[in-house]
């Protein structure tokens, strides 16, 4: 295999990334916008690397764990820096976002408690009525 072959097979088109990730273009282009993703310009077409694919799975990660886009930004500013660095963030960011569900649960279990009170109320009532 020659070098260009190996370059190319590492080459992703929007519509590739799109379909492979199950996201719409528009979404990978707004992820562009927000500096997320840098792909490279052949002309007026977006050309998408290894690199880029990676960072798109770690933005969908992040998104679908809850966090921010600014705190996906702040751990992907630091891919290329000092990894301890970005290994601090993101534990600091998960204990963040632990603390935020487990507080979620919490207040879900006691509204399922309180509606179950309810419920069984009115459902004596009726058998009364």
């Amino acid at each position: 295999m020659t070098r260009a072959e190996a370059d190319n097979r590492d080459l992703y088109a929007i519509a590739d990334l799109a379909r492979e990730f199950g996201i719409s273009t528009r979404a990978i282009r707004f992820y562009e916008a927000k500096g997320l993703l840098s792909p490279e310009r052949v002309g007026v077409t977006r050309v998408f690397r290894r690199r880029d694919r990676a960072r798109l799975i770690l933005i969908l990660r992040g998104k679908r764990l809850g966090f921010s886009l600014r705190d996906i930004s702040d751990y992907l500013s630091l891919y290329d820096a000092d990894r301890s660095q970005q290994v601090h963030l993101l534990a600091g960011k998960v204990e963040e976002r632990l603390a935020s569900l487990e507080a979620q649960l919490s207040d879900l279990q006691t509204t399922i408690a309180e509606l179950r009170e309810i419920k069984k109320l009115a459902d004596e009532r009726l058998e009364k009525a």
